[in-house]
């Protein structure tokens, strides 16, 4: 719910901003401004809020977030304002819309030092409606320096005219015409609602129970709508609660994988007995071989559709991923770890935090909500092994991914004869592609196009080093050289691993 007339009538009096000076202005969100102001000798902020369901103003009690980065309307109107002063801040009758009078001292470029400033003269209006709010910065004479939602049907726009009070004299004079017919006809007259100004709850551990701006500052950070600190605290705990159950399971299957890794030996000795009894029964998934390592027998899984050598030869590859993989696989366990504990801290960080805007800011960021390592990239990505995979969606990411994240000896996959995703896999120093990691890759890059429907297709890969892009072609079009070929048959099971991993869990057409 927003404020009211008389609510926001009892804010203004009650902080009296005539003569504050601007000393900086901010944007913590795209629905919301600050002005850092200095009154009565004191500092303070104060926040203008046109929030859906939770438009008002009040003074904080503790600093707002800065933006994570520059935002247009909050350049613009830092440039003109700042420095200014507050000549009055006032209601235009009960129609929930301020008009703040501001000057501003500027001295005129290459003017002496000592010159007299001239003073600039502005008027921003801030519209508290709730779901058509806005916040406007007006020259003297009535035209448009910006707006934070730019309207162009209402003329809301840089270089329009505003017409706030201009529209509000005729819709009064129009009302007073229409009572008067009413009055002379004898029609009942429309009923006058009536507002009063709120009981907001007191602060507990202020005196008084604090004053009202801190009272309304405190029931909206509870109370307010997709704002308040109830809601926001649940949307975080959602998110982290998604990001745990896919950080839990990968990090089950990292150990289950160590745990056969750390026994690489074992996998040796298993695809020596093998070896060892080639004229064996290979018929069931089991064959029940006496151990000469370890003493007794030893009961060992194969593949029935293989020889008792194809077997042997199966274990000792395992055991050979298995001596080289460990390490790798051990730091991939342990940064997965590390990930789980940052995003268990920063649940416990928003659940300290009072102020709301502070969480939206952190929600924003990303916070305990990331589902992938590489913040900065579009489209999709995740780490394997080591290994970092980039998937682009679309052409605006395939080619945004080519120009500012991939370098010559990073590795570009692409679907033959299909339209489809780039999938680029990250190069490292002194490491060759592995046949896991081309796999992975190869899957991803046949499921994210049209080829997806037949359950396989051929792919091409190269280097991005031999990418020439297409002359006068679309966006991201690039012709690849000295590629090789691959036919990759969709795995269904590590499809859904790698998509889980990437936090993408909706199902394709």
């Amino acid at each position: 719910m927003s404020l009211n007339c008389l609510e926001i009538d009892r804010v203004l009096s009650e902080l009296d901003l005539r003569g504050a000076k601007i000393q900086r202005v901010l944007q913590p969100s795209y629905d919301s401004l600050v002005l850092g102001l200095y009154a009565g000798g004191r500092a303070f902020d104060f926040l203008i809020s046109i929030a859906h369901g939770a438009t008002r103003i009040h003074s904080l009690s503790s600093s707002p977030p800065k933006p994570e980065r520059p935002l247009r309307f909050m350049e613009c109107i830092k440039s003109r304002i700042k420095g200014g002063i507050v000549e009055s801040a006032i209601q235009l009758g009960t129609e929930r819309i301020v008009r703040f009078e501001l000057s501003v001292p500027r001295r005129p470029d290459g003017a002496d030092i000592e010159a007299p400033s001239e003073i600039l003269h502005y008027r921003l209006y801030v519209r508290l409606w709730s779901g058509a709010g806005n916040i406007i910065l007006c020259e003297d004479d009535g035209e448009i320096v910006d707006v934070i939602a730019r309207r162009p049907k209402r003329n809301e726009v840089s270089g329009g005219h505003c017409a706030i009070e201009k529209e509000l004299s005729e819709t009064k004079a129009a009302l007073e015409v229409e009572a008067a017919r009413k009055e002379a006809t004898g029609e009942a007259q429309k009923p006058v609602r009536l507002f009063s100004v709120r009981e907001f709850p007191a602060i507990e551990g202020k005196p008084e129970g604090g004053n009202f701006n801190d009272r309304v500052e405190a029931w909206y950070a509870s109370q307010g709508g997709e704002l308040s600190r109830e809601k926001l605290l649940e949307y975080a705990r959602e998110r982290f609660a998604k990001r745990e159950r896919i950080l839990t399971a990968r990090i089950a299957e990292l150990e289950a994988r160590a745990a056969e890794y750390r026994e690489g030996n074992r996998l040796k000795e298993l695809g020596d007995i093998l070896m060892a009894n080639p004229g064996l029964s290979h018929e069931k998934r089991f064959m029940l071989c006496e151990d000469f390592y370890r003493g007794g027998e030893v009961s060992i899984s194969i593949d029935p559709l293989k020889t008792v050598v194809q077997n042997a030869l199966v274990y000792y590859e395992r055991a050979k991923k298995a001596a080289s993989g460990l390490s790798e696989l051990e730091a991939e366990l342990a940064s997965t770890k590390l990930s789980l504990e940052d995003a268990v801290a920063g649940l416990a960080r928003l659940e300290r935090t009072k102020e709301p805007l502070l969480i939206a800011r952190a929600l924003k960021k990303g916070g305990t909500a990331r589902t992938s390592k590489d913040r900065g990239s579009p489209g999709l990505s995740l780490e394997r092994s080591g290994w970092r995979i980039l998937v682009g969606r679309s052409a605006k990411e395939n080619d945004e991914l080519l120009r500012r994240y991939i370098r010559g000896s990073d590795y570009w996959f692409h679907a033959r004869d299909y339209a489809g995703s780039y999938v680029f896999v990250k190069a490292r120093a002194g490491k060759s592609l592995p046949l896991e990691i081309l796999l992975d890759a190869g899957n991803l890059a046949i499921y994210y196009s049209k080829a997806r429907s037949s359950g396989e297709g051929d792919l091409y890969y190269t280097q991005a080093k031999y990418l020439r892009r297409a002359k006068d072609g679309p966006k991201g079009l690039v012709i690849p050289m000295q590629e090789k070929n691959l036919h990759v048959c969709l795995d269904e099971k590590k499809l859904k691993e790698l998509r889980t991993l990437m936090g993408d869990t909706e199902d394709k057409a």
